[in-house]
């Protein structure tokens, strides 16, 4: 899988950077995504150009940069680990959060900005303008309105009390096949480091974990976490997500102490201090 400098450098940030005051000098992170295939002049290039769209500040110490985290940026990092990482929901109470808005005709874009925020919240669409969770999202939800204040949202509870009309709605919000397809071959493509993880050291740590996260990062914002008793018979969303945390701890250690080799500091992730306690 082709990964652009630039996700990589939020890759990097997110899993290991963001422990080290969340700054990092130039020279450093182009070492690091070196070890990812990166060119130094790309690295340096994209560095600049997320410093212009505000995701960086930076500081010089000699004649060395340092660039380091907007707290904003820290916020969608910390937001999106939350969903890469959450465990998949076995339980389900029978209720969907259901969200029903309204935009003026004439405002299309703030149309667009609503349903792609809802899709990130793991809505799905029943109608263009009515969107269903399996999960109690309505906090989520409601902060929407005061996002897009020429939207008109609505957030109501809704059951069906029919199990087969419940299975028959995820149907029509979310169409799984492809996204199935998609974890079958994670799962064929990642199953063997299962027994190989515990062998790497250093740069090639570092480098199939970062593989593993950049590949893994995106199910989580398609797949809308389903309940067991919502879930298409022989799902293989929470086998993939399983084999992604197995692999991803069983590189952490050695991923871990590279990046604190090349940093020239300790990077305590939560994940190590959880293992360690």
């Amino acid at each position: 899988m082709l990964m652009k400098p630039r996700a990589l450098i939020l890759d990097i940030f997110g899993d290991y950077l963001r422990y080290v005051d969340s700054e990092v000098k130039a020279g450093d992170l182009v070492t690091l995504l070196g070890v990812l295939g990166v060119e130094p002049a790309a690295t340096r290039m994209t560095l600049s150009r997320l410093k212009q769209e505000g995701w960086f500040t930076t500081r010089k110490v000699g004649r060395e940069t340092i660039y380091r985290l907007s707290d904003h940026l820290l916020e969608i990092l910390d937001e999106g680990r939350s969903r890469i990482f959450a465990e998949y929901e076995e339980d389900w109470d029978g209720w969907w959060t259901q969200v029903v808005f309204q935009t003026p005709e004439s405002d299309r874009t703030v149309r667009e900005q609503v349903k792609k925020q809802l899709a990130w919240l793991g809505f799905g669409p029943l109608t263009p303008s009515t969107w269903l969770s399996p999960r109690n999202a309505k906090a989520d939800a409601l902060k929407l309105q005061a996002e897009f204040a020429t939207a008109t949202i609505d957030v109501l509870a809704s059951r069906t009390d029919d199990p087969a009309r419940d299975r028959a709605l995820v149907a029509r919000c979310w169409d799984l096949s492809l996204l199935e397809t998609d974890y079958r071959e994670f799962i064929e493509g990642h199953r063997d480091l299962l027994q190989s993880a515990p062998t790497l050291e250093g740069p090639s740590a570092l480098a199939v974990r970062t593989e593993i996260v950049s590949t893994y990062r995106h199910f989580p914002f398609r797949d809308p976490s389903l309940p067991v008793a919502l879930r298409p018979d022989g799902w293989s969303g929470a086998e993939a997500h399983d084999l992604f945390l197995a692999v991803h701890r069983a590189l952490a250690g050695a991923a871990v102490a590279y990046v604190s080799e090349v940093v020239g500091m300790a990077v305590e992730t939560t994940e190590l201090r959880t293992q360690n306690m």
